[in-house]
């Protein structure tokens, strides 16, 4: 029953990936459109960290702040975000995985320990793989402050949820079962909903 469930979940991420892949490019191609400036005025901490006018890529000298390396960056960027948003259907396949078995442990079916235990890992482990994808980035060209709520904001308004979530959902893990539970729950509704702002929108 477990396989034919994670089959099915990655076959239906699959199917998600190929249909709608480009959905978040033509969202973030809006923000991106050509400036005078190399840098935007707005970016997130990570992104200005590393790819910042004084940012580490800037003063080792790796990604020196020019037209040339901008366009680099700005196809990296691409790449970075095409992979993140991959990494997040397989992820939100873990996730249901992840329920499904999770929700047979409560019941009492304790042999499916161990394949919770490995599948909570790899998802885990995908899902702060995709988290730092979009992070650490290069920033677009422009950031444009739009006013009420769109697409890519809602997105990003449910990854600081998420993310939340998600730490908290391994933190717990051992500590408090029903909080574990709780945080799981409120993972996946915030990550299941921010994919499908993009994919019905």
């Amino acid at each position: 029953m477990f396989h034919r469930i994670l089959f099915f979940s990655l076959l239906l991420s699959f199917l998600f990936v190929n249909g709608q892949e480009e959905d978040l490019f033509r969202s973030l191609r809006a923000e991106t459109q050509p400036d005078e400036s190399l840098l935007p005025d707005r970016m997130i901490f990570t992104q200005s960290l590393l790819w910042g006018e004084r940012g580490l890529m800037r003063k080792t000298g790796l990604s020196p702040l020019n037209t040339v390396q901008r366009e680099k960056e700005l196809k990296l960027r691409r790449k970075m975000l095409k992979i993140h948003q991959v990494i997040g259907y397989f992820t939100l396949a873990g996730m249901i995985a992840q329920g499904v078995m999770g929700t047979e442990l409560y019941k009492g079916k304790n042999f499916r320990y161990n394949a919770h235990k490995t599948v909570g890992n790899l998802t885990s482990i995908s899902y702060f793989t995709g988290a730092s994808l979009s992070l650490f980035a290069p920033p677009p060209l422009i950031n444009k402050k739009q006013k009420g709520l769109s697409s890519i904001k809602a997105h990003k308004y449910l990854a600081t949820l998420h993310f939340s979530a998600m730490v908290a959902t391994n933190t717990l893990s051992k500590k408090n079962r029903q909080l574990h539970r709780a945080a799981a729950y409120t993972a996946f509704g915030s990550y299941a909903t921010a994919i499908l702002v993009f994919t019905f929108k």
